[in-house]
């Protein structure tokens, strides 16, 4: 058989990600705040795009030309024959809008962003305040810099030791300088350290929280209370009372000195309820208003021109097509997340009038079939958005969940056997708490069909610990 190369030519549909379509695809993912700056970017770059008021300036001029204004204002004019005074009136501070000016000057401060300190920042200022001997300092910056996220020594003495070349028995003098520091715990070794110097601290070493941790740190673990008991010679109700307050103590103090900022959720959607509907808004009013210059329409009504002119007007009209471009994608892009959010509610009825119980089954597929989308797009509509509700804010990821199937052939959402898991771990017997078995035997009860492994998948999602170690003596 002979082989040799050959063109041919075909036609063959197929999608081309254009830089446009790229962009609409973009601005339909990003939340509103991020859709802000891309916003005030393209104003900066593109000089057909300006920014507008909810009532232009064109509008006002015509609502001061327009007849019926003249009209009024002359209506409101004061006659020769009015008897009236009204100056009197505005100088005795009677009319609401009259402000009295003060001698006095206010002095207006700026509001400057305030920066959190790291941990290991702030270690080392407090070990400034302790005027330490250079050769101890450089032992404790290099200990300080050896701790984790959880203000635990993540280096052992020895290797400390190896590096700095300093004994092992000055490593621990200047350690235990850094666990004298705050947060209380920060320096510790491990867990049952972190715990001791806590107690420590709080005056406790002698009590039987401290021996405890000390001498059965094992047994408590586990919760093998009765075993602490006969070894200490004590009551389970005690041992149980010690460990109480054992649960007190913050086993990640590092955790208590943190750079990061709190983040703020924004929503991007708004549901309110108005008599027996819910009506959907989008939360918007950051958003710069948009709108194309009329500063450049006499370039591109000019068809006679030199080079150097056409060359200006093919770059305004490039310019002109990305505004409208981007115009059209902002309405699209806020029609279409109107119409998901619409569609959720529709589908999720029962939640947002009776609460998270009701919540259904509801995947992305269903959605995009009833508003007829592509899947892709509503999962980019939904990515990384929030929607404030009557009944609070959520993700809108949060109203799609599997379903697991009930005796009556109904689907329920999985977040709402969560619930259901949770309040009845809430409302147990402590003393003797239950199973996974015997929760999935009640949601059966319920009429949901579930599994034990399935309750037991739920229950770590909730970070429930198992019953044994919710068991409580006292």
């Amino acid at each position: 058989m002979e082989m040799k190369h050959s063109l041919n030519l075909s036609i063959r549909p197929a999608l081309i990600m254009t830089p446009r379509l790229q962009q609409a695809l973009k601005l339909l993912q990003v939340p509103t705040l991020e859709l802000q700056q891309i916003l005030k970017l393209e104003i900066m770059q593109n000089p057909l795009l300006e920014e507008v008021d909810e009532i232009t300036d064109s509008e006002e001029r015509e609502k001061e030309d327009s007849p019926e204004e003249k009209a009024n204002e002359e209506a409101e004019e004061p006659s020769e024959e009015d008897p009236i005074d009204w100056s009197e009136y505005l100088q005795d501070g009677l009319d609401r809008t009259y402000v009295p000016q003060s001698e006095t000057s206010i002095e207006f401060l700026e509001k400057t962003p305030t920066v959190k300190s790291t941990l290991a920042e702030s270690l080392i200022e407090q070990l400034h305040y302790l005027s330490l001997p250079a050769t101890t300092m450089k032992v404790a910056e290099f200990l300080v810099g050896s701790l984790d996220d959880n203000g635990w020594l993540a280096t052992s003495v020895a290797d400390v030791a190896d590096a700095l070349g300093t004994p092992a028995e000055e490593i621990e003098k200047v350690l235990r300088v850094i666990q004298a520091l705050e947060p209380v715990g920060v320096g510790a070794r491990n867990l049952r350290e972190c715990l001791m110097i806590q107690l420590e601290v709080r005056d406790m070493k002698e009590t039987l929280a401290y021996r405890i941790i000390h001498d059965h740190f094992d047994h408590l673990v586990n919760r093998r209370f009765p075993e602490i008991a006969r070894q200490l010679k004590c009551t389970v109700e005690q041992v149980q009372e010690a460990a109480d307050v054992i649960a007190t103590l913050n086993p990640r103090p590092g955790l208590e000195v943190s750079s990061e900022d709190p983040k703020y959720v924004t929503p991007d959607l708004l549901v309110e309820r108005v008599d027996d509907e819910y009506v959907v808004l989008l939360n918007d009013r950051h958003l710069p208003r948009l709108r194309i210059s009329s500063a450049y329409e006499s370039v591109l009504r000019d068809r006679k021109g030199t080079d150097g002119d056409n060359k200006t007007r093919e770059y305004i009209q490039g310019r002109l097509n990305s505004a409208r471009w981007l115009i059209q994608t902002i309405e699209q892009r806020r029609r279409t997340m109107i119409k998901v959010m619409n569609c959720i509610i529709r589908e999720q009825r029962e939640f947002f009038d009776k609460g998270i119980q009701f919540l259904r089954p509801l995947t992305l597929q269903q959605v995009a079939r009833q508003i007829d989308m592509h899947e892709s797009t509503v999962s980019r509509v939904c990515s990384g958005k929030y929607v404030q509700t009557p009944r609070g804010v959520f993700e809108l990821k949060f109203f799609f969940s599997s379903g697991l199937e009930t005796e009556d052939g109904e689907d329920v959402s999985a977040r709402t056997a969560k619930n259901t898991i949770k309040i009845l771990i809430d409302e147990e017997n402590k003393k003797d708490p239950l199973s996974d078995q015997r929760i999935a035997e009640l949601l059966h009860e319920k009429g949901l069909k579930i599994a034990r492994r399935t309750v037991a998948k739920y229950r770590e999602q909730l970070n429930v610990l198992p019953a044994r170690f919710r068991r409580r003596v006292a």
